[in-house]
């Protein structure tokens, strides 16, 4: 453990305002705040680049403050008031580094005085009585108690509220109210001890996307099956058969074909999911490298070969961990050991490394995650160990900063190395944990989770970073319970004297006597969550701390649901249209006959009977029809050359991919690639771009890179925005040309110094890659170009930059950073303040003795008014926001010593305001940096869209499909977006509603809309959350009328609430794309949820319906898949309703023959082989049918918008094929019994023959666009009835077959029953033709 501070009077803590009566809080500030002691320097406080080993009770304000200190921030901390302060010993120790030679940090760090109440809060409570040492001699209480952490302490006067597990003990909170409030359910928090197994049991680590399980699958599907109505009404009529006096014919006639349908369709669901389960099994299966922590002994003793870490030793700063005897002396005796290299204390573990599949992944592993990893699990980030080769060092960082710079005062460490790695050995610095870096720090990529293109910095806590990977299993770490919220994660990291004590419960070695434990805060920052990505070439050790189901991304997930096509819906209607018929025909039958009673039946007898005989008219076959008709047209999907790798996750829904109107999609990874590529460059006078690149590569290699010179002076000289060396480049140019060449200089010399941008290295095969690592990918493309034209980014740290010449690797501008600001959502801008060095030589130069500049950059709408005064500002940015580009306005502004000297004193003196600290610090920035800065020029970045994004959305757009983007990404990067794609039109006006707070101003901006139903809506998650809550009816209402809607900044949640909202109002099918983590509740709330496998995960691609590569396989999908499908079900399934009701006509035209006795025409067979053998192959064959070519399908986008109104399927077609049927019934049930006999074999043969024939002939006629396979099906199925005459002598009288007589009657009938309703259908295709007949012309 690290070593106690030296020990100091607790009656004269440092520089303690006692008299005061707020001292507490202002002590707390001045601790967390160095620079109230200007002349000291910080040696011990910070680590690495971001310095996070700093007091970790500092607040956001505080962040900003040191940003004046000459460090580079790599993101834009999101640290609230305590986000990293809590710690159960007090804040000292979080600071403080191995070294134990803490002299600097005295005044700022103490290890918890227990009389003084602001370090620690001891026994006693912080009572004036309390022992000075919590070891022997205390006269508080007899039992050593943990001390009251910094949280529960001095920062009570903040009014901020913890959960439990970040207060104080039972102890503390028993005394104080308002900490018995504070107290949580003990089941809302965690304890993981690292390494360890847990002894509680938490979910397996499984992504399911699985819709059943095999207990609840019968039990659902069943279901399902049976909540339509025509499944009931023929489980109901199999079930009547039970009884003798309704059974007609054999029980199989009915039951077998109920039995058929349910295995057919439970059948498909079930290969459904054991597809998915399949795939699900396949991401289960990704294999992960796992830290196994041995015990000492056992590992010892074991002939297995261990694999050792790279950073599996024991540092020195590992400290022997004794029994607490007296406080003072132990202070004393640590330090004395770690001055000498004391003794260390054993090995808490031996540590191998073990290949464990993600499935197998439990709460407590430590994972081994390196660059392009996707996590598997919620993490916590405990070590992060850099591969990178030695980075370029700066010259002047050998000698020490000159004392009487109080501006600057942390700039002794080295670069990447923090002051207590200084001290050790060299041998230790080539084998530290961090090899050469201890900042913790790692990039991880979040556009799986929330769609944000900026990668996220992710640090380690200092008190597992500082750490001996062995000895990461003495830690515990606690956290809340599961939940949604990704931005969100309070919990503790305790640092235990040993690995039993990690795995007890809480202060269960307390007792013991021995030192207790020292304790981090944890936040969002130290966490990555399942399906990011790293991004860094470190390896980053992480433990597991929520897994499945209760991860972020799961929670965020709405389960699986069994999704049903609107054409079931449709046909479920009819169907129980068609059983009111079959109802009323019995009624009327058996009234007609005057409701009479027979011996063997009574009336109501007689209904039932009539209501069995006419079931037919409801198909029973027609589900078996529709479902063998979507396996087709999956078949068709998946083996579309034209849409590579298309999978079709849940078949019973390819109809409504016909009928989508609204269109939902992601942005990143969906619509664009998420690769940024500089593509124009403006500099007032003149515009760069494509080609025109070269001249600035000209221009930068006349300005920063001289010619080789025998001069040893010249050779050293760097480049200065004040350089002259390249007049003689430009001897003989035109003055013009000298001034744009300068104007293309500076900017390029501003874009390659204004970022945070860091260049990294990897091996490859054996060879040095550098890359760029940044929090945003705008900023990296702009260093890549910057490295295209010759300045490119060679080395960076908190403390400085190396620019050079790409072609010779000389370094030709070097500058020491004096103070960063980062980007922020508010500000949009960030800025750089640098002093330039003139020449390459050893020290750190004074601050007069070179250049200061200001340079800043940053969007149009705020830099407008910062910039001086011009004309072509607004007017260029305007140009580029139309090609959809991002712009980047630059700026700069030379300051003098004495301003920068001016600036920087009242910046520090706001950084420590307790009220307004924010605004007065930004006060100062404006007043003395942003005012009159020389516009430089205006950079604009695309976000490269994927392939044939543009042509695909305006199809779909004719198509009438509206279509909205919903998005977790800034504002701006959806505007541009929506512009360079053409999801807004050009010159479209833009209606942003953007931070509402104000019900009034939302209703306002509602009924501007309401009177602008042309405008494109940009709103992001904050305003539409408001609108959701308040206004949701009148926002929905407004929205759908509007042609495009951009929602940004949005959750996962709020994606699919948008979703289900669209659907409940307009009830109009919706269908959602994309292809991230964060997309998958989407999707699934959608009537049809569409993946795209995307490069970094396929959670998306396995929970859709359906998955393909690339967005504008969509297009395809939709307009031609989507189509053919529709109207070959709506086709088929009036063809099997007409089947069904032609036979129940000539069945009721018996009846009525028979004086309305409830007989059976057809019975038993003829029945069964009328509905299968006898028609079944012709009528399926109508699901290869197709009206229209594919091209003319995407020639004429607006064939597809005449199925959204549902033409091809409505009452309309329904009830003129009932007509039909009933007109054919009549006619071939009437003649044949006039034509031959009332009752006998001769009339059945007669009738049954035209029946069969008739379906086969309507068949044909229906067929658009034959197919070989309808030719053979149609033939084949006549041969099979000639085939089978011989085998129905039971019903037909088959002497009566061979006869003339008997074929004339059959051509007779059937001429009389096609004839009329073939001419029929000529005249309507004459007078009134269908649109595809129409683009069939042209």
């Amino acid at each position: 453990m690290p070593p106690s501070l030296p020990h100091h009077p607790a009656a004269e803590p440092p520089d303690s305002p006692i008299d005061e009566s707020d001292s507490d809080l202002e002590i707390d500030l001045e601790e967390l705040d160095p620079h109230t002691s200007p002349g000291q320097h910080d040696h011990s406080g910070r680590r690495g680049l971001l310095g996070q080993n700093q007091n970790h009770g500092q607040s956001q304000s505080r962040d900003a403050a040191e940003q004046r200190g000459p460090r580079i921030a790599l993101r834009t901390l999101r640290m609230g008031g305590l986000r990293r302060g809590a710690k159960r010993n007090g804040y000292g120790e979080l600071g403080r580094s191995q070294d134990g030679n803490e002299e600097d940090a005295e005044a700022l760090l103490r290890d918890g005085d227990a009389n003084d109440p602001r370090y620690s809060e001891g026994s006693a409570g912080g009572r004036d009585d309390a022992p000075l040492l919590s070891g022997h001699g205390s006269t508080g209480t007899g039992t050593s108690k943990r001390p009251r952490s910094f949280t529960s302490g001095s920062l009570r006067s903040l009014n901020l509220r913890l959960p439990s597990f970040m207060s104080g003990t039972p102890t503390d909170q028993a005394n104080e109210e308002e900490d018995q409030e504070m107290e949580d359910d003990p089941s809302s928090s965690r304890q993981v001890a690292v390494g360890s197994s847990p002894t509680t049991r938490f979910p397996p680590n499984a992504i399911s996307n699985a819709k059943y399980t095999a207990w609840n699958f019968l039990p659902i599907t069943l279901y399902n099956e049976f909540s339509f109505f025509f499944n009931m009404y023929f489980l109901l009529v199999a079930l009547s058969q039970a009884i003798p006096a309704l059974r007609i014919g054999y029980l199989t006639t009915y039951v077998a074909p109920l039995a058929f349908v349910l295995a057919i369709t439970l059948g498909k669901e079930a290969f459904d999911d054991i597809g998915r389960r399949r795939r699900d099994n396949e991401a289960n299966s990704e294999e992960y490298t796992v830290l196994q922590f041995d015990e000492p002994g056992k590992a010892h003793g074991s002939s297995r070969p261990q694999k050792k870490l790279k950073s599996s030793h024991v540092r020195k700063g590992s400290k022997r961990i004794m029994p607490e005897r007296d406080r003072l002396s132990d202070i004393l005796e640590e330090e004395e050991q770690t001055e000498g290299d004391g003794a260390r204390r054993g090995r808490s573990s031996y540590i191998s490394e073990i290949s464990k599949k993600s499935r197998d992944l439990k709460v407590g592993d430590v994972l081994k995650l390196t660059k392009g990893h996707r996590v598997p699990a919620d993490v916590i980030i405990l070590k992060c160990l850099s591969h990178e080769p030695s980075p370029h060092k700066m010259a002047e960082e050998a000698a020490p900063a000159p004392q009487d710079e109080t501006l600057l005062i942390d700039h002794t460490d080295e670069p990447g190395q923090s002051s207590s790695e200084a001290a050790e050995s060299p041998g230790d610095l080539d084998q530290a944990d961090s090899g050469g870096s201890s900042a913790g720090e790692t990039f991880i990529r979040t556009d799986q989770l929330d769609g944000e293109t900026d990668w996220k910095l992710r640090l380690a806590s200092p008190l597992s970073q500082n750490l001996a990977t062995e000895e990461l299993v003495c830690l515990r770490i606690t956290a809340g319970r599961p939940d949604r919220k990704v931005n969100e994660f309070v919990g503790t990291l305790e640092l235990l004297p040993s690995r039993e004590a990690a795995m007890s419960g809480d202060d269960a070695y307390a007792n013991d006597g021995q030192e207790p434990a020292k304790a981090a805060a944890l936040s969002v920052d130290n966490t990555a969550w399942a399906n990011t990505v790293i991004a860094s070439q470190a390896t980053t050790l992480a433990v597991i701390i929520y897994t499945g189901p209760q991860t972020r991304s799961a929670l965020s997930t709405s389960p699986s649901r069994s999704k049903t096509g609107l054409l079931e819906y449709e046909i479920n209607s009819l169907t129980k249209i068609l059983c009111v018929l079959t109802l009323a025909i019995s009624i009327i039958l058996v009234a007609l006959e005057g409701f009479g009673n027979t011996v063997d039946n009574v009336w109501y007898v007689k209904i039932m009977r009539f209501l069995v005989l006419f079931s037919t008219i409801v198909p029973i076959s027609l589900r078996v029809n529709l479902d063998m008709g979507k396996s087709v047209y999956s078949w068709f999907i998946q083996r579309d050359p034209g849409i590579p790798g298309a999978v079709v996750r849940t078949s019973t829904i390819p109809e409504d991919l016909g009928r989508i109107e609204y269109l939902l999609s992601d942005k990143t990874g969906t619509l664009t690639q998420n690769e940024m590529e500089m593509k124009k460059i403006h500099v007032g006078t003149v515009s760069y771009a494509n080609e025109a690149m070269d001249e600035v590569s000209t221009y930068v290699k006349q300005g920063f890179h001289p010619g080789p010179s025998a001069n040893t002076s010249v050779n050293l000289t760097l480049a200065t925005p004040s350089s002259s060396y390249s007049a003689a480049a430009n001897v003989g140019a035109t003055r013009t040309r000298r001034e744009i060449g300068s104007r293309v200089r500076d900017v390029i010399l501003a874009l390659a110094l204004c970022h945070n941008v860091t260049p990294t290295n990897e091996e490859v095969d054996g060879r040095v890659e550098s890359s760029y690592q940044a929090s945003s990918p705008d900023e990296i493309a702009i260093v890549r170009w910057t490295e295209s034209v010759g300045l490119r980014l060679a080395y960076r740290d908190r403390k400085g930059m190396v620019l050079e010449d790409p072609t010779t690797g000389r370094a030709v501008v070097k500058v020491r950073v004096l103070d960063i600001f980062p980007f922020t959502s508010e500000g949009k801008r960030m800025g750089v303040i640098v002093q330039f060095l003139e020449k390459l030589q050893p020290g750190v130069p004074s601050l007069g003795s070179g250049e200061i500049w200001f340079y800043q950059k940053g969007a149009d709408t705020v830099m407008g008014s910062i910039v001086a005064a011009n004309d072509w500002l607004d007017e260029e940015t305007a140009n580029m926001a139309r090609e959809g580009l991002r712009t980047l306005v630059v700026g700069r502004k030379r300051l003098s010593l004495k301003e920068y000297q001016e600036f920087s004193a009242k910046y520090q003196e706001s950084s420590l305001a307790i009220n307004g600290r924010e605004a007065g610090m930004q006060a100062v920035v404006s007043q003395y940096l942003e005012r009159d800065l020389e516009l430089l020029g205006v950079t604009g970045v695309e976000d490269k869209l994927q392939k044939d994004v543009k042509p695909s959305l305006e199809l779909l757009r004719n198509a009438g499909i509206k279509i909205w983007m919903l998005t977790g990404d800034k504002v701006e990067t959806a505007r541009c977006v929506a512009v360079s794609s053409k999801l807004v039109a050009r010159g479209q006006y833009i209606h942003t509603v953007a931070k509402l707070k104000r019900k009034d101003v939302a209703q306002e901006s509602l009924d501007f809309l309401r009177n602008k139903t042309d405008a494109c809506l940009l709103i992001d998650g904050e305003s539409l959350s408001m609108y959701l809550t308040h206004f949701r009816l009148e926002f929905i209402s407004v929205a759908v009328l509007l042609p495009t809607v951009v929602a940004c900044r949005c959750s996962p949640t709020q994606k699919a609430e948008v979703a289900r909202l669209i659907k409940e109002y307009t009830k109009k099918r919706v269908c959602c794309i994309g292809d991230g983590g964060n997309d998958v509740s989407m999707i699934q709330a959608a009537d049809v949820g569409v993946g795209i496998v995307g490069k970094e995960g396929r959670q998306a691609s396995l929970a859709a319906d359906f998955s393909i590569e690339q967005f504008h396989h969509l297009t395809k999908l939709l307009v031609w898949h989507g189509r053919n499908s529709y109207k070959r079900s709506a086709k088929l399934a009036q063809f099997v309703i007409h089947r069904g009701l032609i036979i129940a006509v000539c069945q009721t035209m018996y009846s009525i023959a028979l004086n309305f006795e409830p007989q059976g025409l057809y019975k038993d067979w003829l029945l069964v082989g009328y509905a299968t053998v006898y028609t079944a192959a012709p009528v399926l064959s109508l699901v290869l049918d197709k009206d229209v070519d594919e091209d003319l399908t995407n020639l004429y986008p607006e064939l597809y918008k005449e199925l959204t109104s549902g033409r091809s399927l409505s009452y309309r077609t329904f009830f003129v094929w009932v007509f039909v049927s009933i007109y054919q019934g009549c006619l071939i049930q009437g003649l044949s019994q006039v034509l031959t006999e009332v009752d006998g074999p001769r009339m059945v043969a007669v009738s049954f023959t035209v029946l069969v024939l008739n379906e086969l002939l309507m068949v044909a006629i229906e067929i658009t666009t034959w197919h070989w396979v309808m030719v053979v099906s149609i033939l084949g199925t006549f041969l099979m009835f000639v085939g089978s005459i011989p085998f129905l002598g039971a019903y037909f009288d088959l002497k009566f077959i061979l006869t003339i007589g008997f074929l004339w009657r059959v051509v007779a009938i059937g001429a009389i029953s096609l004839i009329p309703t073939y001419a029929g259908k000529l005249i309507q295709r004459t007078m009134k033709p269908p649109s595809y007949r129409k683009v069939q012309g042209h």
